[in-house]
């Protein structure tokens, strides 16, 4: 994530929220999320296209590992983002820990496959 802010349909992509059928962003998911979580305010330019900056990313991308992969609901996810502070420190050290871990996988899998394309490519 080089650039400052990204729009619905680059941060579609980069989440990995992508319609299996025909290959596109599934934007409608970014969207209704703004709706269900108040914390997410991309902002609107350009025709009301929206944009999303670096803080506006890394909270999203907190909610759908928490939707996704840990398997809450979106009343459990906003219950978290609401009572942030009063979380188990255990638990909520716990989810943050695979949250890190699940984005560092991700991460070190497009390193390989760019490596793996250099090699390739040159």
């Amino acid at each position: 994530m080089t650039k400052n802010f990204l729009d619905i349909s680059e941060l579609s992509k980069e989440l990995d929220l992508i319609n299996k059928k025909t290959g596109k962003p599934a934007n409608h998911i970014l969207r209704f999320w703004e709706k269900e979580f108040t914390d997410i305010r991309p902002i609107k330019m350009k025709g009301n296209r929206r944009y999303y900056n670096k803080k506006q990313i890394l909270k999203i991308k907190y909610i759908k590992y928490l939707l996704k992969d840990q398997g809450l609901t979106i009343k459990g996810v906003k219950k978290i983002l609401k009572n942030k502070k009063n979380i188990d420190e255990t638990n909520k050290n716990h989810i943050e820990k695979d949250y890190l871990k699940e984005s560092i996988k991700i991460k070190s899998k497009n390193i390989l496959k760019k490596i793996k394309y250099l090699k390739n490519y040159g």
